[in-house]
């Protein structure tokens, strides 16, 4: 159907107000409780958490960022838009598998596609989910993990070797952003993302890698602001 100039533009107007209206946020919060928090809808719609965090309070988003949401989601577009007509599925395939009898006692971990890099570095940041881990809730729960706090990616790289090798899937704990003695973090520098090992010192941050032809690297403390864990590893498992 051929839609005219003056149809066209009262028809992008209404979509705009729609994008605007708080019933957005309204749709967008369910789909947080669906994906389990703000961060992990982000990071499986390939969107900035700060920037998630604004249209839950009101923002109005870009049709890119509401495309990707649906996307990522398998919901239809127009119902994220404006409410009208049939929501879809929004329910993850885990979701389904979960409720399967004798699954309950299963929590399912998402791995994504974003590389993480192990020597010099890489980020994807239009990350997507490629598929879940089952780790029993019984399990999770001696370690003191919360399901909803975990994510896996995998290693690219090898100067974590032998302690990590390329290819290897490690478990993140998002909630372990702050340095608490020996492990392995997944941090941000510099637009990239690392597994290494970090250690607190009177300059700052040294960024270690278990590879001894890679040498130490010191975040100094005035710099310590471009530093982000995104959390600790708390398990990994790769071929052998």
């Amino acid at each position: 159907m051929k839609v005219d100039a003056d149809d066209q533009q009262a028809l992008s107007s209404s979509v705009m107000e729609d994008e605007s209206d708080t019933g957005f946020a309204d749709r967008l919060r369910e789909l947080t409780s669906i994906e389990g928090s703000a961060n992990a809808l982000a990071r499986k719609a390939g969107i900035s958490q700060g920037g998630l965090q604004r249209y839950l309070k009101g923002g109005e988003p870009t049709r890119k960022v509401l495309i990707k949401l649906a996307d990522a989601m398998g919901i239809d577009l127009l119902w994220l838009m404006t409410g009208e007509g049939s929501k879809g599925t929004a329910r993850r395939n885990v979701e389904v598998v979960a409720e399967v009898p004798g699954m309950e006692d299963y929590a399912f971990v998402p791995l994504y596609d974003a590389q993480c890099s192990a020597g010099d570095g890489a980020w994807n940041e239009n990350c997507r989910v490629l598929t879940h881990i089952s780790f029993t809730r019984y399990s999770l729960r001696k370690q003191g993990l919360t399901p909803d706090h975990l994510s896996a990616i995998r290693i690219d790289g090898d100067s974590m070797e032998p302690v990590l090798h390329s290819g290897d899937t490690v478990l993140i704990d998002h909630t372990r952003t702050t340095i608490e003695g020996e492990g392995i973090y997944i941090l941000r520098l510099d637009g990239h993302l690392y597994a290494k090992r970090l250690q607190r010192n009177f300059d700052g941050v040294s960024v270690i890698s278990a590879n001894s032809a890679y040498r130490e690297v010191i975040v100094p403390r005035d710099r310590l602001h471009e530093l982000e864990i995104v959390g600790r590893a708390v398990w990994s498992a790769g071929w052998l």
